[in-house]
């Protein structure tokens, strides 16, 4: 049997019934007389009747605002379509809209690494959003003004986005291990008027002091007024002798929220399409693009994700292992739409050991746990097995993103973490601060493969050609419109650097930039990025083909794979970084090239295979295939102060061994 037709898990009747899609498909079938059974005719009749699909997710998940006549204008058109044009709401009223029905109750946790837990209410969030958002009114921040935080993932930052989505101003941020560089580069393009800033941050059992590098980006951006510091590791407070100049105003986050205590909080209603969020590319090919997420689109999908896909519900306890960089950390908070408390995690996921996350989701009785497929590959090769030793009877899902899940790490969360659960491996990314690619509760989890597209989205893989393909490797596209669809790029004023980057490719669809491929299940398999496709001899390689090989070696603890220009064709070059103690022998090459020749094909094997001390990774945790090619050909590498270790870099650079 294929590897990818072998079946993992599938949804107990009583669990599909309970579950918020069957009764969402239910409600569909009243509304507009269907007889929909099951995920697949769901998902046509989503994009068949896309309006009507995203008329019923309002309706449905209780959208608190003035949704207006018409769901969209244009609709035939994937670039031009316009999604609820007469609509009203608040982004910030949307996320609180539970705090009337149970102020007691939990909003938010937060664990870091050493310190007691904090606990956040529901009525204390709210007090303090409205306390934040009248200071912020009163510094004169407006509906369309941008507030930066460079911040960790702190109760704080949620209650400082929330403040300033209940103006109608536009939220960025950043996380503090970026580099001061890197955020000038990033909130230098978008000038905020409002920065807010820790004292530091935690990582690996170090304080890390970042207020040198918030006084340099406050310094470099003139745009910034006002500047607020959160207290979080005890280090340099802020006072009005830091102003950097006459015109700068220093808040201490404590003394803000005092001032204002006890104010009523207020939302200003805003269009649908206004700008909520500016989020940042990793830039690691030129400078970061700066892409707008409007409020509406954000929350409606967000809100379809989150009830319809991974079946959140009031009360959960959703968790993502996120920084305030990536979009998942977007994504996360979106989760109090529904009524869910979100837990934040500040620090490593393995120290003091590889336990620490799992301790937290046994004692808070975790129902969403999400990750990225590296955790989970690490998890692995250091013998991390939860089901050994923690009772983790409220976990429903498992969410991994950031890169393809293995087939093997499929086999390793149900063996050692949980046997009866949702394994949902999910795709989308910032361009779209969302998902193409998802779970869903109601279908059965295969092998390898994600479980499906995502409702309202019609996703198709072209050739080159743009002929649709199934069952082959091709480019993911979505050829209809979705109302999460970026609003467009910051200061792109003609939207060309916009159509250049989704629209050009196949002109009429979006192209998203991943290799992929579909399946007889309707499920999705990722190759990698159609960017880093290898092509030695003229045949396409998913660099994902040969990491899901090297992951199975317990002697190799990183890896990055690129293609390198030689004598009139490409030859593949594997990089590997070692485990301590181990050495790249001749045994170990033959080893690594026997299993790729068997698992993949003979064209996988790589031409030249070099240990080296590091593998250079984005501030997000991403190979970065691209910057190592560009070296290892001698051209200049853009941007590397998007990368978390850019003196990795130096590493590839004059090789002797890639002359021959």
């Amino acid at each position: 049997m294929h590897e990818q037709n072998t079946l993992l898990w599938r949804p107990s009747p009583s669990r599909i019934k309970r579950s918020q899609l069957y009764e969402f498909m239910q409600q569909a079938n009243r509304r507009y007389d269907l007889e929909l059974t099951d995920y697949q005719g769901l998902h046509a009749w989503s994009v068949q009747d896309s309006a009507d699909f995203w008329d019923l997710v309002w309706d449905f998940a209780e959208v608190v605002g003035e949704k207006g006549e018409q769901p969209v204008l244009n609709a035939a058109s994937a670039r031009e379509a316009v999604w609820f044009p007469e609509a009203q709401l608040n982004f910030a009223e949307n996320l609180l809209r539970h705090a009337t029905t149970h102020p007691d109750k939990d909003a938010l946790l937060f664990q870091a690494e050493g310190q007691h837990q904090r606990r956040l209410s529901w009525a204390e969030l709210t007090e303090q959003v409205a306390a934040i958002r009248v200071g912020l009114e009163r510094f004169g921040v407006k509906p369309g003004d941008v507030v930066a935080g460079y911040l960790p993932n702190l109760p704080e930052t949620v209650v400082a986005m929330l403040a300033t989505a209940a103006l109608g101003a536009i939220w960025t941020s950043t996380s503090p291990d970026f580099g001061a560089d890197s955020v000038i580069e990033r909130f230098g393009q978008t000038r905020p008027k409002v920065l807010f800033s820790a004292d530091g941050y935690r990582y690996n059992g170090k304080l890390h002091d970042s207020s040198a590098r918030a006084r340099t980006i406050v310094a470099a951006i003139d745009s910034i007024a006002l500047w607020v510091q959160i207290p979080y590791i005890g280090q340099h407070r802020l006072t009005p002798n830091d102003r950097l100049t006459p015109n700068d105003e220093v808040q201490h986050w404590p003394e803000l929220l005092a001032r204002h205590a006890g104010q009523p909080l207020h939302f200003t209603p805003m269009p649908f399409n206004a700008p909520l969020y500016i989020l940042y590319s990793s830039g690691t090919t030129g400078q970061p693009k700066c892409i707008i997420h409007s409020a509406g689109g954000t929350l409606l999908n967000h809100l379809k994700e989150h009830r319809l896909h991974c079946d959140i519900r009031p009360g959960d306890r959703v968790f993502y292992f996120t920084t305030c960089g990536w979009m998942m950390w977007n994504w996360l908070v979106s989760a109090l739409a529904g009524g869910a408390t979100l837990l934040l995690y500040e620090g490593s996921p393995f120290f003091p050991d590889g336990s620490v996350l799992w301790d937290w989701a046994e004692q808070e009785s975790i129902t969403l746990f999400g990750t990225s497929a590296k955790y989970l590959e690490a998890m692995e090769k250091q013998r991390i097995h939860p089901r050994d030793h923690h009772y983790l009877g409220a976990l429903r899902t498992l969410c991994s993103t950031g890169s393809a899940l293995a087939p093997e790490q499929f086999d390793f969360v149900y063996r050692r973490i949980k046997s009866n659960l949702q394994l949902a491996s999910i795709a989308g990314g910032t361009d779209i601060c969302g998902c193409f690619v998802l779970g869903n509760p109601i279908s059965p989890v295969y092998r390898g493969e994600c479980q499906g597209i995502g409702l309202g989205l019609d996703v198709q893989v072209f050739d080159e050609q743009g002929h649709p393909l199934l069952e082959q490797q091709g480019e993911l596209v979505c050829c209809n419109g979705f109302p999460n669809r970026p609003v467009g790029f910051w200061n792109d004023h003609d939207g060309s650097r916009y159509d250049a980057a989704y629209w050009q490719t196949y002109p009429g669809c979006w192209h998203h930039g991943d290799r992929v491929a579909l399946t007889v299940h309707g499920g999705i398999v990722f190759y990698g990025r159609s960017d880093t496709v290898l092509n030695p001899g003229g045949v396409r390689i998913g660099t994902a083909e040969i990491y899901r090989q090297i992951s199975r070696f317990e002697q190799i603890v990183d890896a990055v794979v690129v293609g390198q220009h030689w004598r009139n064709d490409e030859r593949v070059l594997l990089f590997v970084k070692l485990a301590e103690g181990e050495t790249l022998d001749s045994s170990l090459k033959a080893a690594i090239g026997r299993r790729i020749r068997s698992q993949c094909s003979p064209r996988h094997v790589p031409d030249k295979i070099l240990a080296v001390a590091d593998i250079p990774r984005t501030r997000s945790g991403k190979t970065v295939e691209l910057a190592v090619r560009n070296v290892v050909e001698g051209k200049p590498v853009k941007n590397i102060s998007a990368l978390a270790n850019p003196e990795a870099l130096a590493l590839f650079r004059d090789l002797p061994e890639l002359n021959v």
